[in-house]
């Protein structure tokens, strides 16, 4: 029943198999994930934990510094300053947060003798079941952190933050 290529006998099953599509398969495949590494690598925001978590008592040590400190909400983002204990609140313009006015007041922070010369600043998002926040939101707030200048952003657990609102 076996069927021998370039023999005449009827027990002989030495088949040649054609290669060359499995080559070009793990051609196609290699190219794919080189292309897929370099990007992933070059598509990352690098972030760094900040401030205290759940598990830890606190991350960075207490210092006399002044941090700046983002809650993002579903309904408005406030802006802290630790030690201070000063909070602004952005409430929503409509649908969206406003984000002209996050980024004024960020350039204004950065402006202050406490950020003229530091790059640090502390994000966190507090999203609940009946009050979810969009993950596009904490997103484009550490947009604007970075275009504004704080290149050091951290991301931390909203019960960590160095100035958290009292509500």
């Amino acid at each position: 029943m076996g069927a021998a290529v370039g023999t005449d006998e009827k027990g002989s099953v030495n088949v040649e198999l054609n290669i060359i599509p499995f080559i070009d398969l793990m051609s196609c495949l290699t190219a794919f994930l080189l292309v897929t590494a370099v990007w992933v690598n070059i598509a990352q925001i690098n972030i760094q934990p900040k401030g205290k978590t759940r598990d830890t008592s606190n991350v960075q040590k207490d210092d006399e510094t002044v941090t700046l400190s983002v809650l993002v909400q579903a309904d408005r983002i406030w802006i802290g300053l630790s030690r201070v204990n000063e909070f602004q609140e952005i409430p929503k313009k409509g649908d969206e947060h406003d984000w002209e006015k996050f980024e004024t007041t960020l350039k204004e922070h950065k402006a202050s003798a406490f950020f003229a010369d530091r790059t640090d600043l502390e994000i966190a998002a507090e999203s609940t079941t009946t009050s979810p926040v969009k993950y596009q939101d904490v997103i484009k707030a550490m947009d604007f952190a970075l275009k504004v200048g704080f290149i050091d952003v951290g991301l931390s657990d909203p019960a960590g933050l160095a100035a958290r609102p009292s509500l």
